[in-house]
């Protein structure tokens, strides 16, 4: 609580240094889920005088949804769109650029990483383990979404897509042009896992584009993502720079402007 405290502080200070007016604040899974999110809530108010919008699963899935068709206005047709976070993962079932269906599930990379020790090197047992609770849970939380449809487009969004990109195209340092749009193919993702589960997370963490923070939790990220395009037939993924944060600002300005 404390480091992410001090961390919103800091970007309000520079957000404040840099000129902005206003500064919005939104949190999502972890805070949502948490049995002392209000001590939380109140934490950062006192810290840093704002309040903090906790956001709905089901609001998430329609910010990040927005943000996406944003980042990709020539996507048309039906398209599913899935965000990985740390403590819940979004399915969007969107038909002619309009929200149809969304599912928040609780399904995010932290708590998968603790149980399947993915800091260390996660063995191909370990990982097939993994891999089987994942396809469970979707099987389960997405028995609704769109069951006889296949969707036009399969488009990822965040951090775990977004890095697997970068990591692909073995960029020496993040790009977001390289980055955004990019089709990420189920065998590509293959190998970069058989690549990262053979590493432990201090030895990911040097690779370029992926930071310690995420040298872990990488490894469920791919499990969810893998599952997410065999659930849906896809042979591979589009991936999207845009999403939830550009969400909340398109939607912000748009309740703003004149």
């Amino acid at each position: 609580m404390a480091r992410t405290i001090e961390t919103v502080a800091d970007f309000c200070r520079t957000a404040e240094a840099l000129g902005a007016r206003e500064v919005l604040i939104v949190a999502t899974s972890a805070v949502r889920d948490a049995r002392n999110r209000q001590e939380f809530l109140d934490h950062v108010e006192r810290s840093v005088g704002r309040r903090v919008k906790v956001v709905p699963g089901e609001e998430e899935a329609r910010l990040a949804l927005l943000g996406t068709l944003h980042g990709l206005p020539g996507l048309s047709g039906s398209l599913l769109l899935f965000d990985i976070g740390g403590g819940s993962t979004e399915f969007i079932l969107a038909r002619e650029r309009r929200l149809a269906a969304a599912v928040s599930l609780r399904l995010g990379v932290v708590a998968l990483a603790e149980s399947y020790r993915t800091a260390d090197p996660v063995s191909p047992a370990c990982y097939a383990l993994m891999e089987r609770e994942v396809r469970a849970r979707l099987a389960t939380g997405l028995a609704a979404l769109a069951p006889d449809t296949r969707p036009d487009h399969l488009v990822g969004t965040a951090g775990t897509v977004t890095t697997l990109a970068a990591l692909d195209q073995e960029l020496l340092s993040y790009d977001p042009e390289r980055v955004h749009g990019y089709v990420l193919g189920r065998d590509r993702i293959e190998r970069l896992r058989e690549r990262l589960t053979a590493l432990p997370a201090s030895v990911r963490a040097e690779l370029p584009c992926l930071p310690a923070g995420r040298a872990d939790v990488i490894i469920p990220g791919i499990a969810i993502c893998l599952a997410a395009m065999e659930r849906f037939g896809f042979p591979s993924v589009r991936v999207s720079e845009f999403g939830l944060r550009e969400g909340i600002l398109i939607e912000h300005v748009a309740a703003i402007a004149p």
